[in-house]
This record gives structure tokens, C-alpha cells and sequence, in this order.
């Protein structure tokens, strides 16, 4: 039989009809069905697809400011209103996801990454040197916070690559800049109550101007408003705490 087998795949044609008999009696598996390629589609036509706000929704941040001259758009007010507002959404989404964390930055970066930060963005700096206690205690609460409020950009740098001899007792030391200029300066864990907490870093952060940004208070938020959310934060969190110390005593 294996003769036979061999003389057919021989024959131009011969090994299908071999296979075929194998089939029938179970000693192949059944055939894979045949490759038919997907149909073909051709791409809708621009101009056919309706201009309304799904449309707006698919262009891309390059595409919108692209269409800043489209003549249908000049002709519908709702339309080029829409796609404004679209590009900030987009923009303000860009700039929160730029951070969210506690960057680490050497003295060559610093005029980059501080000095010559957007006018709209808020730098948070610490000053700190590995094995000080007090400098990993604030470090936790930057971190928390950047978390929280990823649209203000938060680093940090050992003290004395940003400024030489600076002595470790000034350490931590907190620099708030915006649009270049230093606005704050604190020195030393104490500045921060006697218990440092990312809701108390938060309270003296915000004390005279909006360092911290959701990116959810649009472009300028006002003091006012991130000091309402800032204590908002502080109050929930305190009432979780009584809440979790209430199911423990109760639990016992």
C-alpha cells in the first residue's frame, strides 16, 4: 500500500485524489476550506460624508487645524465652533498626560525643564538628598499629589546640582516657578504643618496662587476654585478615614 502511495504522489494531480480516499476513510483529518480573500471595499468618498459633529469627533488634532479654512465650515457657525472646542479638549488632554509624576531632572535640565516651562503650566521642585528622612516623607507627598493633579509638572533634583553648596538643613526645600519667574519657596519640612500630609503640601501649595491643576478646571483655573477642590480632597479623605476606623471597631 505504501508503494502505491508514493507512485501516486508521482503523478502531477494523483496526491489530491490520494488524499481525498484518505479522507473518506478517516485516516486524514477533513480538508481546510480554501482561502478566499476579503471582498473589496473601496474608501468612502470625502466629500460624500456628512459634516456634522461624529465627523468632528474622528479628525485628528492635526486634521482640525487643518480644516480652519474649510468653506463648509465657514458657512456653519456650530460646525467651526465645535471643532474650536475640540482642539482645547484635545490640547488640554495633550498637556495633562505630559505628566502625572515626579520627574527627576539633573542641573543641565534644569532652565529646560523649569525655566522655560509654558506660561499655563505650574513647576513644583524639590531639593532633596538620598538618606534625609524628611526629604522622603515630602517625596511621597509630591508623588501622591502629581498623581492627582497631572497637569502641574512636578521634579526633582539633588540640592546641590541645582544650587552648589547648598547646606542639607535647608532640606527639603520646595521652588514653585511659573512662566519663569520663582513665585514660592519653602524651606524645610516644618513649612508644612507638623504632620506633612499630600493634603496639607497641597493647602500651603495653594495658599496664594493655582499651583495645582486637575486638567479638569479648564485653562485658567482661579485660586479660588483648585483651593475648593483641594479641601474637597482633604474632607473625603478624612471622612473615609473615620468611615474605615468605624468598620475596624466594629469588626472587633
Amino acid at each position: 500500500m505504501a508503494d502505491y502511495h508514493f507512485l501516486y504522489k508521482d503523478v502531477e494531480g494523483a496526491s489530491t485524489q490520494w488524499d481525498d480516499i484518505q479522507r473518506k476513510l478517516g485516516n486524514l483529518p477533513p480538508k481546510p476550506p480554501a482561502f478566499k480573500p476579503p471582498p473589496f471595499t473601496p474608501a468612502p468618498d470625502e466629500s460624500s460624508i456628512p459634516k456634522d459633529k461624529s465627523w468632528i469627533d474622528e479628525k485628528t488634532e492635526e486634521e482640525l487645524e487643518d480644516l480652519q479654512d474649510d468653506p463648509d465650515l465657514d458657512d456653519d457657525r456650530f460646525l467651526e465652533e465645535y471643532r474650536k472646542k475640540r482642539l482645547v479638549e484635545m490640547r488640554e488632554a495633550a498637556k495633562v498626560a505630559k505628566f502625572g509624576s515626579v520627574i527627576s531632572i539633573t542641573g543641565s535640565d534644569f532652565v529646560r525643564e523649569v525655566s522655560q516651562a509654558p506660561p499655563d503650566v505650574w513647576v513644583v521642585v524639590i531639593l532633596y538628598k538620598e538618606g534625609i528622612p524628611e526629604c522622603a516623607l515630602l517625596m511621597q507627598c509630591l508623588e501622591e499629589l502629581a498623581t492627582k493633579y497631572p497637569a502641574t509638572k512636578f521634579v526633582k533634583i539633588i540640592s546641590t546640582e541645582c544650587i552648589p553648596n547648598y547646606p542639607d538643613r535647608n532640606l527639603p526645600t520646595l521652588l514653585v516657578y511659573n512662566n519663569g519667574a520663582v513665585k514660592a519657596n519653602y524651606v524645610g519640612l516644618h513649612t508644612f504643618g507638623r504632620r506633612c500630609t499630600p493634603e496639607g503640601v497641597a493647602l500651603v501649595l495653594c495658599h496664594s496662587d493655582p499651583v495645582l491643576d486637575d486638567g479638569q478646571s479648564g485653562s485658567d483655573p482661579s485660586r479660588k476654585a483648585v483651593m475648593e477642590g483641594v479641601r474637597k480632597r482633604l474632607i473625603e479623605k478624612v471622612v473615609k478615614e473615620h468611615e474605615d476606623n468605624d468598620d475596624g471597631s466594629s469588626s472587633d
